[in-house]
C-alpha cells in the first residue's frame, strides 16, 4: 500500500480527475464530460447510498506535481432490500487506477475503503462484475470475492468497452 496516497469520498472538485480515470477505463467509448457530465457527477454524489471513493496522491517523487490528484477510484452503491431481514446489499462498479500509478496497491486500498463503507451500512454482501481478464479476476479473488456461488449476467443497451 502506498504511503503517498490517502483514500476519501470524492467531491465535486475532483471532477476533472475522475473524467481522466474514466477515459482510461472506457477505452474508445465516450465518457460524459463537460457541463452535462459535471451536472451528472453532482447528481451521483448526492444519490442516497452512492459513494465514489478515490485514492488521492498526497505527494510523489515528481516534485509534488501529482499532489491532490485522484489516481484510483471505485463506485459503491448500497441498495435497500427486503430480504436478509431488510439489510442492504452493495454493488461496486467502475474500478480503475491511472496507468502510471498501477502496481502500487491503490485499487486494493480503494476497494478496502469501499468494503468498510458497505459493512458500516450493514450490507450483507458486496457484488461486482469484472471483465474476463484473468489478472482482474485474480485481483478480486485476493480480496476475498468469489465467482463460484453466483452467475453474473448482463443485458446491454450500450456497447462493450473497447480496449486495445
Amino acid at each position: 500500500m502506498s504511503d503517498i496516497v490517502t483514500t476519501r469520498a470524492l467531491a465535486a472538485t475532483d471532477y476533472d480527475d475522475l473524467i481522466s480515470l474514466y477515459r482510461e477505463l472506457m477505452g474508445k467509448l465516450p465518457v460524459l464530460a463537460g457541463t452535462q457530465g459535471y451536472r451528472r457527477f453532482e447528481e451521483i454524489l448526492t444519490h442516497p447510498g452512492t459513494h465514489i471513493i478515490g485514492a488521492v496522491a498526497t505527494g510523489r517523487n515528481d516534485g509534488g506535481q501529482s499532489a491532490g490528484r485522484v489516481v484510483s477510484v471505485a463506485t459503491l452503491h448500497v441498495l435497500a432490500n427486503l430480504t436478509h431481514e431488510g439489510r442492504p446489499y452493495a454493488l461496486i462498479e467502475n474500478v480503475v487506477t491511472l496507468q502510471s500509478w498501477r502496481g502500487q496497491g491503490l485499487a486494493r486500498q480503494v476497494m478496502l475503503h469501499a468494503q468498510d463503507l458497505a459493512w458500516q451500512r450493514d450490507a450483507y454482501k458486496i457484488m461486482l462484475l469484472t471483465g474476463k481478464a484473468a489478472g482482474a479476476r485474480a485481483f478480486y479473488q485476493k480480496l476475498g470475492y468469489r465467482s463460484d456461488e453466483k452467475h453474473a449476467m448482463t443485458l446491454r443497451r450500450a456497447p462493450l468497452r473497447i480496449t486495445e
